[in-house]
């Protein structure tokens, strides 16, 4: 990663430090990763997005379900 520091006339030079970058959460995941995320087994998850309790996106022959979806469904159902 090359880093890069603005110096005071506006050029930028190496810098020497490194800039932590910000640590990434995917928006969807697949089914496999959303049932082992959850806990939930794979045909109760289908059952819930067909009720539409947990979103998904259709991308190409690809199933993506919404972690946010998920979040929401998980907080939801706590006790």
């Amino acid at each position: 990663m090359t880093t890069r520091r603005v110096q005071a006339n506006g050029k930028l030079t190496p810098a020497t430090f490194a800039i932590t970058p910000l640590p990434l959460e995917p928006l969807t995941v697949r089914i496999p990763v959303a049932v082992q995320l959850t806990g939930i087994g794979r045909s109760k998850l289908y059952q819930l997005i067909a009720a539409g309790e947990v979103e998904t996106v259709k991308v190409g022959a690809s199933t993506l379900v919404s972690v946010a979806s998920l979040r929401q469904l998980v907080a939801a159902r706590s006790r």
